[in-house]
């Protein structure tokens, strides 16, 4: 082992003890990268790889996309686009076993289509649909659990400001990588309200009835006062398929068309868009600057030969794609404990990427698998993510700990389709190739 790769396995080391020192993660990335390029090429090249690497992150274009799904999203929330979601579910499924919760499920993947983020679902169902079902007598655990695991949609229902990132890092097509997320991402919400169906009829004082009738009238009336938000997604997911826009076309589109929207219902004023814009600015910061010490990382590996000597480790262990795929779900399970979403994705990618392109996998069908590693990853303890989201937004009214619990039967169900979607590649794969024909 040459002493570059042995610096490189010091520097990995470096970093995972920095992460659980609690160290940020772009600052972690930022020291350990540049003290790995000076060592590895001397601090002249070091001080122009920072110099340099900011340019040539913020001015790539498809990262354009990113700002403007932010800013999409964060107009659908502030202006008040996707308030009357969960009421109207409520109206169409309320009457099912467990009805407000299959509910709240499905409002989450209608809010994820339409913001694309994670943890703004979370939040808003946590506040809306939470308090109704623990009014109803539904167990806190299913109550809390379902909004956190269902938040979790925005990472892989497009618009996903996550596929944006990796079809920037990996060169692949950011709009097939939006398009490919659509069947998993369905198939999740499905699999999520049928555990929600089969609890409620196992054990029916966890989630009792809704007793309220809802008339066929009634049912169209709540329709109409959300039509925004298919018009919202209609507008960007069907340009991107009909190929009509790229997916950085698209995304202007998307944040053109809500902040209209949100001025047609009236509830565009200053205060709104500076609240969008703030958000916006905020995330995007957040993101930039992982991003950014990513990069960092991804050229000391490179200067190093570190992806050249992954290869040829995995051809001479004769790794099988398999094997690979299984690899990645344990590192995912295990740092999905510990970072957020973006960083565990940008941390990783430098290193299994070569494993990949060695095992020649389809970067499409990788980057579900990534996003949907992900997604539990924002559920599983210590550190939950969506878990935290959802205890922030109800303060005491229910524990961490009952959070845990009722997202624990949403992750048995992520086994059921982790194994479908690595069993069966066309689920992933099928939309894209419609979409080439």
């Amino acid at each position: 082992m040459s002493d570059s790769i042995q610096i490189v396995l010091t520097a990995l080391g470096a970093l995972l003890v920095l992460f659980a020192i609690r160290v940020p993660i772009a600052v972690a990335l930022g020291i350990v990268s540049f003290l790995g390029i000076a060592y590895v090429r001397g601090f002249g090249a070091a001080w122009g790889a920072l110099k340099t690497a900011p340019y040539e992150f913020g001015a790539h274009w498809s990262l354009s996309a990113v700002p403007m799904f932010l800013l999409m999203g964060a107009a659908a929330f502030r202006g008040g686009l996707t308030s009357s979601l969960f009421e109207a579910m409520r109206v169409w499924f309320g009457r099912l076993p467990g009805g407000l919760a299959i509910a709240t499920n499905m409002a989450s993947a209608v809010f994820a289509a339409a913001s694309g983020s994670s943890v703004a679902s979370s939040a808003a169902m946590a506040r809306i649909a939470v308090p109704e079902m623990l009014k109803s007598n539904y167990s806190p655990a299913l109550a809390t659990g379902v909004v956190a695991a269902s938040g979790t949609l925005g990472a892989l229902i497009p618009p996903s400001i996550i596929f944006v990132i990796y079809g920037w890092y990996t060169q692949t097509s950011i709009g097939t990588l939006l398009i490919a997320g659509i069947i998993p991402g369905l198939l999740t919400a499905g699999c999520y309200g049928l555990l929600v169906l089969i609890i409620a009829l196992w054990k029916p004082e966890m989630a009792p009835r809704d007793t309220r009738v809802s008339s066929l009238g009634e049912k169209m009336r709540v329709l109409g006062s959300i039509w925004p938000v298919p018009v919202l997604i209609v507008a960007v997911i069907g340009s991107i398929y009909t190929g009509v826009a790229t997916a950085t076309e698209a995304a202007a589109l998307g944040a053109v068309s809500a902040i209209l929207l949100c001025a047609v219902r009236g509830t565009l004023t200053r205060q709104s868009l500076r609240e969008m814009i703030g958000d916006t600015v905020g995330a995007l910061g957040s993101i930039f600057f992982i991003a950014l010490g990513a990069s960092l990382l991804t050229r000391f590996l490179a200067l190093s030969g570190f992806p050249t000597y992954m290869m040829m480790m995995s051809q001479g262990a004769d790794l099988s794609p398999l094997m690979i795929i299984l690899a990645l779900v344990v590192v995912y399970l295990i740092l999905g404990a510990f970072l957020d979403p973006i960083g565990i994705m940008l941390v990783t990618l430098p290193i299994l990427l070569p494993l990949f392109r060695a095992a020649d996998l389809d970067m499409i069908w990788m980057g579900v698998i990534v996003v949907k590693m992900i997604e539990i990853g924002m559920l599983t303890p210590p550190v939950g993510l969506n878990v935290f989201v959802v205890k922030a937004a109800l303060g005491e009214r229910v524990a961490l700990g009952t959070i845990f619990k009722g997202v624990s039967w949403f992750l048995m169900a992520e086994i059921v389709i982790m194994t479908l979607i690595i069993a069966f590649p066309g689920l992933t794969l099928w939309l894209p190739e419609l979409m080439s024909r």
